[in-house]
């Protein structure tokens, strides 16, 4: 069986809409999964559609990257299969996209990247570098090598451009970086002007990056799991060609950009047909962080200590769909101050990906890092439940002590805990050191004492951004959640839970 490339493509083995002629007009900082199934793939609708006409030049953001020879193989070319729901309706269905001209490593070929800096055709960068890539880092400049951090690489395309171009206005950029990271644009330009003047580059270039390019605040959401590790040779059978870059997502997307409307015109990608939202990305990340993302660690131990392994195992449960539905629509929905016909629409969408029976989402990967998680994503619809009801809300509350009993320890493993469930299957808790230790620290202490355990580890402002212990009958309440499940289980005790509300 061949593998994709531009020759099987001209062999006419298999369809595809042809790009090479188009000209370079994006860099991209990062070149993986998320990336290629949701910033390339639009270009590559738009394109389509002759609506763009461009394409990305994509550059690899870590020394160990492994995706930049594989575009080599395949001359830039890749399948996205989009798996889930949509409108009720079952959606499998593959398009090999054709959008990214080339990919780059800076660390072997940096003077190619500042020969893309020089291209006036290039308009547009994107990036995704994950939060751990849109941090600073004190580093050296240098002008033949490539930055190690990605702002520092900005940093470093952006000033090579601004002396190319003589510092003209019409030379900066539309940057939308993809992390998710809240005001993540702010955030870049931030880190670009205090590494630049690290770097002791002239005050001037420092006022055109501020002028003369437009940083754009985003918020991006889809679910793309990536290469199908488990059964590729079926999808390669599928398709009638290998491709080792294969990415699958879900239908559902949403790009929420704060930009003005010159880079809506540039990005033409609601005409396209594209869910992207130009303006305030407020009220999305709201919509997101609390339906979505809450929804999920509200979930996920008490689904798992149930017995389940993925979010669509506990969507087909009765019991615990029942159990997500409630907190969902009756202590977070009706407190997020969003539009009513907004935020109804956004929570069918929630619950109709959760059923996708395509994506195999681990509860214990949304479990990683799960107490910072839920100081984000939870309390603060816990908070708002509180202040407008003047009551507890059940859902969240036994959803925190779930949280708690899944982090309850069987043994340390170094910077792990090991948990597990009454099964007795183990799972590994992954969280920061500071977590780790107070939980192996306080389930040492007052694991027999649930009274003592909930009085201990709500008032841990570290673990929660606040003292919990100051919200009335919360000590209470999670102290019977916790006993309940230690008695009985999890399962048992969520059927108590809707029993009684």
């Amino acid at each position: 069986m061949k593998q994709l490339s531009k020759g099987l493509i001209e062999e006419s083995k298999v369809e595809c809409f042809r790009a090479e002629h188009l000209p370079e007009k994006v860099v991209q900082f990062g070149e993986g999964n998320f990336l290629r199934g949701f910033v390339d793939w639009m270009i590559h609708q738009m394109n389509k559609q002759q609506l763009f006409n461009g394409r990305v030049v994509a550059i690899q953001p870590t020394p160990h990257g492994k995706v930049v020879p594989k575009l080599k193989e395949q001359d830039g070319l890749y399948t996205f299969v989009m798996r889930g729901v949509e409108g009720g309706q079952p959606v499998d269905k593959s398009e090999i996209i054709s959008s990214i001209a080339r990919g780059i490593n800076p660390y072997t070929d940096w003077q190619e990247v500042l020969e893309v800096a020089e291209n006036p055709a290039i308009e547009v960068m994107f990036s995704n570098t994950t939060e751990a890539g849109l941090i600073y880092m004190q580093e050296e400049y240098h002008q033949e090598g490539s930055p190690l951090s990605f702002p520092g690489k900005v940093t470093a395309f952006l000033y090579h451009r601004y002396n190319v171009f003589k510092g003209a206005d019409d030379a900066g950029l539309l940057i939308i970086p993809c992390e998710l990271v809240e005001d993540n644009g702010t955030v870049l330009k931030e880190l670009v002007i205090r590494i630049a003047r690290e770097w002791g580059f002239p005050e001037d270039f420092m006022q055109w990056v501020a002028r003369a390019n437009q940083f754009c605040n985003s918020l991006v959401d889809r679910i793309v799991t990536g290469f199908p590790k488990e059964n590729s040779d079926a999808f390669f059978e599928r398709l009638g060609y290998q491709d080792v870059l294969l990415t699958v997502g879900e239908p559902y997307h949403l790009f929420a950009v704060e930009a003005d409307s010159a880079a809506a015109g540039l990005l033409p990608f609601t005409k396209a047909g594209l869910n992207v939202k130009w303006g305030d990305s407020t009220i999305y990340r709201d919509l997101k962080v609390r339906l979505l993302n809450g929804a999920h660690t509200m979930m996920f131990a008490a689904s798992y200590l149930a017995g389940r392994d993925t979010v669509f195992e506990a969507m087909r449960d009765q019991t615990l769909l029942k159990y997500v539905e409630k907190g969902m629509k009756e202590e977070i929905l009706p407190y997020v101050e969003v539009e009513e016909q907004e935020k109804q629409s956004f929570a069918a969408s929630v619950l109709e990906r959760f059923h996708n029976p395509y994506t195999r989402h681990m509860l214990t990967d949304i479990g990683m890092n799960a107490v910072y998680k839920f100081q984000v994503r939870v309390i603060p619809s816990l908070i708002a439940y509180v202040k407008h009801e003047g009551a507890l809300p059940r859902v969240l509350v036994f959803s925190l002590a779930a949280l708690i009993i899944y982090y309850r320890p069987v043994r340390r493993e170094g910077d792990f805990l090991i948990g597990s469930r009454q099964q007795g299957e183990e799972h590994v808790i992954r969280d920061h050191d500071h977590v780790i230790d107070c939980f192996h620290e306080t389930w040492a202490r007052y694991g027999e004492d649930p009274a003592e355990l909930a009085e201990v580890l709500l008032q841990q402002r570290e673990l929660w951004g606040m003292n919990l212990l100051t919200i009335d009958g919360l000590k209470e309440a999670l102290q019977q959640e916790l006993a309940d499940i230690l008695q009985y289980g999890a399962r048992r005790s969520v059927k108590q839970l809707l029993m009684d509300v």
